[in-house]
């Protein structure tokens, strides 16, 4: 993307602030011992300033009618560049990112320094305590241990003023996520078309991901969830370890990052691509849940609204099947129904695939879609096999399908919309590619 849309996105924050806005970029985590899993940007930090190197630093300063940008990076080393690759430095980045001034990471604590005297608020991201937040609270107690301030501290959460903003895509984030989908599309379709040619849960999982590398994809934007049979009623079974079966559903829920943007997508499908009776009822019962709730999506609705809806129409789909007895409103009021569908219709998604935007507002009020915002729509069943209660015939299905949604400015627009799951057409779609292949995206 353009550095103009994250110079102005950081123009945003800088004038919701009163005070010093201090976002850290993510660090290196350990694996084992001294290797470390791959390096993934701090989704906020990415999101104003589009720059991927660790050991970075964004300060905002809005104070007393002035406002500046300030970034530190890490200097360049070429000592340390021969084991972990080149370094963008200070004088590169001044060409690629429009700020006031850019210093290496070594003068951050000398230069918070200079402006924390007179400064009322010190904005940190107050979830989790990160390098970047100790070291800024010990400059502070410095600073207050030799008299330096003259105005009292305190703390504010820059994290939800980010991730206010993060609420509405614009049309280049909604691009991004376009393309990732796209991708998963793909993966997807090779897993439906390769069901029958391997016999674990773990190869299709690594065929998935596979999919994903070779069509331009970073990784998967979360850990892929290949469940057959039973397993599908583990909401986050992610072992995928045992073996395919004819006759069993797969449950597959995996989506990849493109260019820090996420996609996420289910899909459960016949092993053989034929649904038996009793599957295909609770296949078509979700699926026609989860249509009808997209259909409802439009703006100044209500995500809870959704969640109502969608536990009432389950349960009643379940009473006229014949899996659950008496009335549907009471199954729904008594949490009966939370046994079956335990969680909720859906999240929002962007550069992380659960995005940490708010849900309410300062007020705990609860924010009503609006035009920009992308969310899952993801109803399902879950009806163990150890579940007595029910028709004998149902226990072991368990099914979920699950789209991205965009808010328009009158309704919704589904982004996956593409990816087979029709019962008909899933059914269609194996007679058609019966031989084994795999395909990428671009």
């Amino acid at each position: 993307m353009s550095e103009k849309i994250y110079s102005k996105r950081r123009e945003k924050l800088l004038n919701s602030i009163d005070g010093i806005a201090i976002i850290g970029s993510a660090t290196h985590k350990i694996r084992s011992n001294d290797t470390e899993y791959v390096f993934r940007q701090n989704s906020n930090f990415y999101y104003l300033t589009g720059f991927e190197e660790d050991n970075s630093i964004l300060m905002l300063i809005n104070r007393d009618g002035v406002k500046k940008s300030v970034m530190f990076v890490q200097k360049k080393e070429p000592k340390l560049e021969l084991w972990s690759g080149k370094r963008v430095g200070v004088k590169e980045l001044k060409k690629r990112v429009h700020v006031d001034k850019i210093y290496e990471n070594e003068k951050f604590e000398k230069i918070l320094k200079k402006f924390l005297s007179h400064t009322k608020k010190i904005y940190l991201d107050l979830h989790v305590e990160t390098p970047i937040t100790t070291r800024v609270k010990n400059v502070v107690n410095e600073s207050v241990h030799n008299s330096k301030f003259a105005y009292p501290q305190c703390y504010e959460d820059v994290h939800h003023l980010v991730n206010k903003m993060r609420l509405i895509k614009d049309k280049h984030e909604i691009e991004l996520i376009k393309q990732a989908i796209k991708i998963t599309k793909t993966a997807h379709e090779n897993a439906m078309k390769n069901s029958l040619h391997v016999e674990y849960e773990y190869e299709l999982q690594s065929l998935i991901e596979h999919t994903f590398t070779c069509s331009g994809a970073a990784s998967d934007a979360y850990t892929t969830i290949v469940a057959s049979g039973d397993n599908a009623n583990t909401l986050h079974y992610i072992k995928n370890s045992d073996r395919l079966k004819d006759g069993r559903l797969i449950l597959i829920d995996a989506g990849c990052e493109y260019k820090m943007y996420a996609s996420d997508i289910t899909r459960t499908f016949p092993r053989d691509g034929k649904f038996s009776s009793s599957q295909r009822e609770i296949y078509e019962l979700v699926l026609s849940v989860q249509k009808r709730v997209i259909e409802k999506i439009r703006p100044n609705i209500l995500r809870s609204e959704l969640q109502k809806f969608t536990q009432l129409e389950l349960a009643k789909g379940l009473v006229e099947l014949g899996v659950l007895k008496g009335s549907y409103k009471k199954i729904v009021k008594n949490g009966v129904i939370n046994r079956y569908y335990p969680h909720g219709i859906g999240h929002w998604m962007g550069i992380d695939v659960h995005d940490t935007n708010p849900y309410f507002d300062e007020n705990a009020k609860e924010i009503e879609l609006q035009k920009g915002m992308v969310l899952t729509v993801e109803p399902g069943l879950y009806l163990p096999l150890n579940e007595t209660k029910i028709p004998k015939k149902f226990r072991g299905i368990g099914i979920r399908i699950e789209d991205d949604i965009l808010i328009t400015s009158n309704g919704c627009k589904n982004l996956s919309s593409k990816i087979v799951k029709e019962a008909d057409d899933i059914e269609e779609f194996y007679r058609n590619n019966k031989k084994k292949s795999v395909k990428y995206a671009h």
